[in-house]
């Protein structure tokens, strides 16, 4: 009798229960669950998204996941939908969100391989992959991932010189996302990236790398207009070597014309005295060349007597200069000594044959 009346008002409250329900009373059914607040800035705590009350019925938004316990002990996981529990028994102990989070790492100081001390923040992007292991495996897991960050960097950073950790940016990413994942993945959390914001070494280091800097630029820009006057003189210099080439090929070019040509009227005139020489031999051949020879001789005798007159003051004249019919006779016998016998008789049966006939 006891057993009955004890089973009847576990009952009674479970009606109850159901009809103070939003779902059986006609109220609007709330199925958004506080976002998960944190804060990477000292002082502030991570909080935890608060879990609704069990009224038997519960539906799970896209991207949430819910961990139910039964009598304190795990139970399951609800994924996203509709569920049905048993009120008074089952308690939704942790509700976590599966979708990516962005938290900032705060401005923290660390110290590089060359004893410099620098101030570094960033950006870890995480992700719940598991629930049950995100709500038993650790106390607050975005807390703690993201102090496993702050380790992590400092460790890494600790491993390299200033100048590498602005020039390696992307492989200080990838190994803090490594070290982080390998003890991440006993907590439910996926680290996906991690994104370095400012590197900031102090005032001196700063002045010396902007003066470095400067001086790697002044370096740089001596080297390229060093580079363009010497570039400058080895065109200069080539300019003058085509040029002399140039100048030696038209030389040559103009002296074997000019040879060309010297040559050629050497020809012509050769050509021209052979036929003019022939022309004064048949001309000697015919009648009265002889004589007519004879007389041309006497005068150019006389005109080169004039000639030296005139380009000397000094001359030597024959002792009949001033007899010129002497001078011509003399002209004449000088030019038929000269001349083969054999010529004057041919001349003369040329000249005797016509009166003959």
């Amino acid at each position: 009798m006891y057993q009955i009346s004890r089973s009847r008002s576990v009952a009674s409250n479970a009606v109850r229960s159901l009809r103070q329900s939003p779902l059986l009373s006609g109220a609007t059914v709330t199925t958004t669950t506080p976002v998960r607040r944190f804060s990477s800035s000292p002082g502030h705590a991570f909080n935890r998204i608060d879990p609704p009350v069990n009224w038997g019925i519960r539906i799970v938004p896209e991207k949430k996941a819910c961990v139910i316990e039964r009598f304190g002990k795990y139970a399951k996981t609800l994924e996203s939908g509709i569920h049905f529990l048993v009120p008074g028994v089952d308690r939704i102990a942790y509700v976590h969100s599966l979708k990516e989070e962005a938290i900032p790492i705060g401005n923290q100081s660390a110290i590089t391989k060359d004893n410099v001390s620098i101030h570094i923040d960033g950006v870890l992007y995480v992700k719940i992959v598991n629930p049950h292991l995100a709500s038993y495996g650790v106390e607050n897991p975005i807390y703690a991932v993201v102090q496993l960050a702050q380790t992590t960097m400092r460790s890494e950073l600790g491993k390299m010189t200033l100048d590498k950790t602005f020039e390696e940016r992307d492989t200080l990413n990838e190994k803090i996302v490594e070290a982080i994942n390998v003890a991440a993945k006993h907590w439910g959390l996926e680290c996906l990236r991690y994104e370095i914001r400012d590197i900031m070494p102090p005032n001196g280091v700063r002045i010396a790398m902007e003066m470095q800097a400067e001086a790697e630029r002044k370096k740089r820009a001596q080297i390229l207009e060093s580079e363009g006057e010497r570039q400058a003189h080895i065109n200069i210099a080539d300019g003058k070597k085509s040029s002399v080439i140039l100048e030696s090929e038209a030389a040559k070019i103009n002296q074997v014309n000019r040879a060309s040509g010297e040559a050629e009227a050497i020809i012509a005139r050769a050509q021209a005295t052979a036929r003019g020489l022939a022309m004064l031999s048949q001309s000697l051949k015919a009648t009265g060349g002889v004589e007519a020879a004879g007389l041309r001789v006497a005068e150019q005798y006389i005109h080169a007597f004039g000639n030296i007159a005139k380009e000397g003051t000094t001359m030597l004249l024959p002792s009949s200069a001033e007899n010129p019919a002497n001078m011509i006779a003399q002209a004449l016998t000088m030019y038929k000594s000269l001349v083969p016998k054999g010529a004057l008789q041919e001349t003369s049966a040329v000249e005797s044959s016509p009166k003959g006939e």
